[in-house]
């Protein structure tokens, strides 16, 4: 869903999942700030590697510091929540310009990853681990 409020302010909004994590993205020009459920996501973040995962989609676009994000998630862990956010800033730069699509897509990120936990089977311990075999 893409909305123009005038000539320079556009916004465009995305969706992205992952695990049980879901993030709903609105993307505009602006500074490069992006918000996390309303926090700075250094701060909602509390690991490196996640802020990286995160920031991917800007840089392999050369698109660092030109947008501004706020993202709303809900559901998963922080690992989860951090690809799920990096999948929906990924679907919103495509709307933005579609000359992105051929760098986004060889970095696999328009690809949902699909793996999800797998659930329990009754007379397992857990999906595939098994009781422990007892000889006595």
């Amino acid at each position: 869903m893409t909305e123009t409020v005038g000539i320079q302010t556009q916004r465009v909004m995305a969706v992205g999942k992952r695990k049980t994590a879901v993030a709903r993205i609105i993307l505009k020009p602006g500074s490069g700030k992006i918000l996390v459920n309303g926090k700075a996501f250094e701060d909602y973040f509390k690991r490196p590697t996640l802020e990286l995962i995160v920031n991917q989609p800007f840089k392999l676009t050369n698109t660092v510091g030109k947008y501004d994000v706020s993202a709303n998630v809900c559901g998963g862990g922080p690992s989860g929540q951090a690809d799920a956010i990096k999948y929906g800033i990924a679907k919103a730069l495509l709307k933005v310009d579609e000359g992105l699509r051929a760098t986004l897509k060889q970095a696999g990120l328009l690809t949902r990853d699909a793996r999800i936990v797998e659930r329990k089977k009754y007379g397992k311990h857990k999906a595939r681990r098994s009781h422990q075999y007892s000889k006595r």
